[in-house]
């Protein structure tokens, strides 16, 4: 008989709105606090003490519209966060500071979160949904200097761009993109050439989330549908479909995969998390503590794996914190 499910390690509260982004920052140089950084529907970032369980630093950056994304960008005092006033901030939070040092104005109005990647030392990658509806612009940071613009080909009805993925094999091949679109396309774009490679219809619905497995070449997304969709990416850098997973209920709202590739897990619009081997899709665990949507989900970085943890932010204002299979 499966075990039940456990309950999580602790809760925490106090953001007084809707949860919509997490971020971990518990490896690294600076382990002994473990943080998670948290953005809410009121425009605030907290910062949370995952010894105390106690919020450190509160940021206001994004004049108390929604943040839909945060990352720390190498090294937890230089932070990068996304907010519905169509601003990227990036912060300086060393010596205690909470101050914005830049920012990039996206003129985007969805709920599109950008994506970075780090592709030299200090250099980064970022894609975003750009003011006209069916681009993505890539920008390097800090310089802010545009890299292209990804235009979908002449009568492609994509639509708008719903979630990103910038990712490269190496530190020395080619950054790549993985694009979810509103008709339920899933589009890989060269990002040195600007061009799309290949593209693949996984949904009947808009493409909410997804996460790739650059190691296995297989990525998975979710929609307000059903479905989960796994695909893979052939040699010749072509998307096809590699299997399907129905779901009891629909809405998928987040999808990570746990940096070690073990497990996979998703937000979902029915208040539950559920867990996945991400080797064959085997469901594990059906998470059940939220009252409302869970609108995200992060693994941390913990050096050790025996203290890797899982959280999930909900429309409840509560985030729950759990340690699930951390031994695999």
């Amino acid at each position: 008989m499966a075990l039940p499910p456990p309950d999580p390690q602790f809760v925490l509260r106090g953001t007084s709105a809707a949860v919509h982004t997490l971020h971990f920052s518990c490896g690294g140089s600076e382990p002994d606090i473990p943080l998670l950084f948290s953005g809410s529907e009121n425009g605030f970032i907290h910062i949370w003490n995952l010894k105390t369980h106690r919020v450190d630093t509160a940021l206001d950056g994004h004049g108390r519209k929604s943040v839909c994304c945060v990352e720390t960008m190498g090294g937890r005092d230089r932070l990068l966060s996304q907010g519905r006033d169509q601003r990227i901030c990036l912060w300086d939070l060393a010596e205690g500071r909470t101050s914005v040092t830049d920012s990039v104005f996206t003129e985007h109005v969805g709920f599109c979160r950008c994506s970075l990647l780090k592709v030299a030392q200090g250099r980064w990658l970022m894609a975003m949904a750009a003011r006209s509806l069916e681009e993505v612009q890539i920008l390097e940071l800090p310089s802010k200097t545009s890299v292209c613009t990804l235009k979908p080909e002449m009568g492609a009805k994509l639509g708008m761009p719903m979630c990103l993925k910038l990712w490269q094999l190496s530190c020395d091949s080619q950054p790549l993109l993985l694009a979810g679109y509103e008709d339920g396309s899933v589009v890989l774009w060269n990002v040195a050439m600007g061009k799309a490679l290949s593209q693949l219809i996984c949904h009947q619905e808009p493409v909410m989330s997804l996460d790739f497995d650059a190691e296995k070449a297989k990525g998975i997304s979710g929609s307000s549908e059903k479905v989960l969709s796994i695909w893979s990416l052939n040699e010749q850098q072509n998307l096809q479909v590699y299997k399907t997973h129905k779901l009891v209920n629909a809405g998928i709202s987040d999808i990570t995969i746990r940096p070690d590739k073990k497990i996979l897990a998703t937000a979902g619009w029915d208040h539950r998390i559920r867990i996945f081997g991400w080797k064959k899709l085997k469901p594990l665990a059906v998470l059940d503590c939220h009252t409302a949507t869970v609108h995200c989900v992060c693994f941390s970085d913990h050096n050790n794996p025996q203290d890797r943890l899982l959280a999930a932010g909900s429309k409840d204002q509560r985030i729950s914190v759990w340690s699930i299979y951390a031994q695999t």
